[in-house]
Parts: structure tokens; sequence; C-alpha cells
């Protein structure tokens, strides 16, 4: 008798990609004066994310350029083959695909999947998704509403919701702003619209907010609170690093 295994479902193919419950993203946002000394800050600072217990990485062209991701991957390849990573290459999301897969990320980080185009051009997003995603193991994390990114979709959220899931493995949701907290109020709305489909808090959770939005969230991408300044222009901390990461440990065992 043939044995036919039953398909995970959204929620368990995310656990399984990280593996750990409520697992946290810290960002990689390449700083420096020039190629040399974006490349020398991003390897310190990953390395204080390794020592300090973050669950993954994402490595993006916030500060820095492509060459910068592409020299900062190649680092990683050869010297940190099995920490968990993602890509995030702000504003050319093909070639985070391409990234992707050339060094085999965990995910791709996409900071808008619907919502950030014309209505008549939202077909030509899905196919653009669907034909990266069928060469592209690994998982998508899709914004929605996103901070920073143009609002031109005329559904209503709940609607959006339910087509990004076709669209993404999990949903990013933010305020308005780099390192401005997401209000319960909108984490609340998104878990609403999505059921029981991964959702990822991309901006600004600390350990004082971690509880109430780990109650209803399932990961979280966290830049500025491990920045010695508590802002996305500062140095990685180790200490800050360290205290989140100490609360994540202590949430997941409460929660």
């Amino acid at each position: 008798m043939t044995t036919v295994e039953t398909p995970m479902t959204p929620m368990q193919k995310f656990d399984a990609a990280f593996g750990v419950k409520k697992p946290i993203f810290a960002m990689l946002h390449l700083k420096g004066d020039n190629h040399d000394a974006v490349f020398e800050q991003a390897k310190r600072e990953l390395d204080i994310y390794l020592e300090g217990g973050a669950d993954a990485v994402i490595v993006e062209n916030y500060y820095g350029g492509y060459e910068d991701m592409v020299r900062m991957l190649d680092y990683m390849k050869d010297e940190h083959i099995d920490t968990r990573f993602g890509i995030n290459c702000l504003r050319f999301d093909s070639l985070g695909f391409h990234l992707a897969r050339t060094y085999g990320a965990t995910f791709v980080q996409l900071d808008s999947v619907i919502g950030h185009v014309d209505p008549k051009d939202e077909s030509a997003e899905a196919a653009f998704l669907e034909h990266e995603r069928s060469s592209y193991d690994g998982l998508v994390l899709g914004g929605v509403r996103f901070k920073y990114q143009p609002m031109k979709s005329v559904n209503p959220l709940d609607v959006d919701l339910q087509i990004s899931k076709g669209r993404c493995d999990a949903v990013v949701v933010t305020q308005d702003a780099t390192g401005q907290e997401t209000s319960m109020d909108k984490i609340n709305e998104f878990r609403a619209g999505l059921g029981e489909f991964p959702l990822v808090i991309g901006a600004g959770v600390t350990p004082d907010n971690a509880v109430a939005g780990f109650s209803v969230a399932d990961a979280a991408i966290v830049g500025s609170y491990f920045k010695d300044t508590y802002k996305d222009t500062g140095d990685v901390c180790l200490d800050h690093v360290r205290t989140f990461m100490v609360r994540m440990r202590e949430i997941r065992e409460e929660l």
C-alpha cells in the first residue's frame, strides 16, 4: 500500500525552516564609508549576532550596494556555511531571488508583494512572483502595507491579505517607519485577516513589547533595537542582542 505524505501547512513549513518557534531575524544593514569598511563592519556584526544568539540574519543593501551584498555572501558561504540567512535586495526583487538561489538563502524578504503597484499591474506582479518562486526552494517573506511602500491597492486589507497568502510564505507587517513600534491594533488586524498563516513583525520590536507581539505573531525582524543607539544609524551592540535573545528564550517558554 502506497503511503501518501500529508503536505505541511504554511506554519509547519515556516517552523521547520528555522528550527525554533518565534525566530528572530537580525539585520545586517551593510553600513560603512567605503566597500572595505562595509565588509569589515558586516563581519563584526555577524559575529555579534551569532554570539548573541540571533536565529538568522538578513543581508540587506540598506546602506551598502549590491557589490557589498555579494562580498558578504561570498564570505558567509566560505566561513559561516551553517548560518541561516535571508536576503533583501531593496528595489531589485529579481536580484534578491538571484542571490538567494546562488547562495542557498533560507529565505527572501520582499518589502511588498501586493498593493504597491497600479491595480492594472497586479497580474504582472503575481506572474513575476510565481515565476521566481518556481525555481527557488526557500521561503518568501512578503510585506503588505509595508513602511515606505506606495499604497495603490483598491482592495480592503482583508482581501489583499488573502491574495498575499498565494504570493509568499509569511506576511511581514510594520507601522510607518524604521524602528517605529508596530501597533498591536495593526498586528491583530493582520492576524484576523491571515488566520493561521505565518505573520512576521517587521519593525519596532523590543523586549518590552515582545510578549504582546509574540502572543499574536510568529517571528520578528529586528534592526534598530540591536544598535548601540537603538536607531538604524548605530552600530550593532552585543549587550543589546544578548538582552533581547535572553528575553526571547523566556517568551518561548511562556508561550
